[in-house]
């Protein structure tokens, strides 16, 4: 049994260095952290998920720093003890603080048997729980705390947060400013949003991407065959923004079976370092059966981890939409649920991502490099407009790296045409894309 007196150690030791954070780092106001604070009650346990280092723990640390808080961080080797115990935590954290009504736990999926032990304290404490499984904690939380959490997923920096983390405020009417964004931009597609990478170096992102695979997915389902676990999650982020078929990795990479590659793919999920998009139809099980797309959470480890000789911006840049359309997903606190798809049909045209809100297709998005329409390739186009018309879908866009525009095809669809940077800067934490006028190039 672990000594009182070495819970409280650690619970100084970890306090006192998210205290240090905040004096000698730049820290930001993450986006949506407002809203997310009114979820905060004795109603109710907060959940807060994301990939290993995005910032959970500073965000938890945020939204309790103006209450009578206690924060205890379950990685601390010293705080290797069984849910019987956790009872002790409680009494260390009196012991230093006195009565606290603010419980921050992070990480505490660590301890087995955690959920009984927060579940008992939710009706008279605010808490706090951050986790970088979703699928651990939601089984557990789906058992013991059913209607007493509310979940909220956190992203590394958006490019919004990144120019902020960065000190910079664009003012898009000057060229210089403009081209400064620019500039910001492409550090942001190569070197992605973990504020670390920035600091450290590319160094980090291999560090982090181990850590994830080796303590968040290989210990943790204690997977048998690793090499080829392995094999198959470098595979996947480098080939981010493809297709993939189950049938051809189980082929490609010599696994036994297909369910084992679904298996090895949700563990990446659940760990939040790739998703899924189900190609859109209107009938579910061609839906279901088609191939997926596959994206990465933060397009430096696809640089960092992906297997290739050359930088592929049109890549990256459809990786970072992708990610954006997923953060604006989880940011919306309306009522309208927010699906996000890709479209192909037999004759091979694709277009990037179809949102869909309830029964109504709302946008259709396709995403290119390039500067200028004349580069524009036509069947990206072509595509698009068969799509609007099959999809009874009006607002079409291009995002591009610097054309900016709007064009009429055949007779009454009108195609816009916008640039990343004031694509991801239009975006607020919300869901809500607020769209610039644009001068007419017909």
């Amino acid at each position: 049994m672990v000594e009182v007196e070495r819970i409280k150690t650690a619970v100084a030791d970890r306090e006192d260095e998210l205290r240090q954070k905040f004096e000698k780092e730049r820290i930001i106001q993450r986006e949506g952290e407002s809203d997310v604070k009114k979820l905060v009650s004795t109603d109710a346990a907060l959940v807060i998920t994301g990939v290993r280092r995005c910032g959970k723990s500073l965000l938890a640390f945020m939204l309790g720093k103006d209450e009578k808080y206690g924060y205890v961080n379950f990685e601390d080797e010293r705080l290797l003890i069984d849910a019987g115990e956790l009872n002790r935590v409680l009494e260390a954290l009196y012991s230093l603080k006195g009565d606290v009504d603010f419980l921050i736990f992070d990480e505490i999926q660590n301890i087995k048997g955690w959920e009984n032990f927060v579940a008992r304290i939710v009706p008279n404490k605010k808490v706090i729980i951050t986790g970088s499984n979703a699928k651990l904690l939601s089984r557990e939380l789906a058992t013991h705390l059913t209607g007493r959490h509310v979940d909220f997923t956190l992203f590394p920096f958006s490019f919004r947060e990144f120019l902020a983390w960065k000190n910079f405020k664009p003012n898009v009417d000057l060229t210089k400013n403009r081209a400064k964004t620019k500039d910001y931009l492409a550090e942001y597609l190569e070197k992605g949003g973990f504020p670390l990478t920035h600091k450290l170096g590319m160094v980090f992102l291999a560090e982090n991407y181990k850590d994830i695979i080796e303590r968040d997915i290989l210990q943790r389902y204690k997977i048998k065959y690793e090499r080829a676990f392995k094999e198959l999650a470098r595979y996947l982020i480098s080939n981010a923004s493809g297709e993939i078929s189950y049938n051809r990795l189980k082929s490609a990479l010599n696994i036994k079976s297909v369910h084992t590659v679904k298996n090895y793919i949700s563990y990446l999920e659940n760990a939040y370092l790739i998703f899924e998009l189900e190609r859109f139809s209107f009938k579910l099980k061609e839906q279901m059966l088609a191939p997926k797309k596959i994206y990465c959470i933060d397009t430096g480890f696809v640089n960092v981890i992906g297997f290739e000789f050359s930088t592929n911006r049109g890549k990256y840049a459809e990786n970072a939409v992708a990610v954006e359309l997923l953060r604006q997903g989880t940011f919306s606190m309306s009522n309208k649920k927010q699906e996000v798809y890709y479209w192909k049909d037999h004759q091979q045209r694709e277009v990037d991502f179809i949102i869909k809100e309830g029964r109504k297709v709302k946008q259709l998005i396709q995403v290119t490099c390039v500067s200028s329409k004349k580069e524009i390739n036509k069947r990206e186009t072509d595509a698009l407009l068969r799509a609007g018309k099959e999809l009874d879908c009006r607002d079409l866009l291009v995002i591009t790296w610097d054309y900016e525009g709007e064009s009429k095809e055949e007779g009454r669809r009108t195609i816009q045409y916008m640039p990343l940077w004031k694509w991801l800067l239009s975006r607020g934490p919300q869901g809500v894309h607020k769209r610039t006028s644009t001068p007419s190039t017909q």
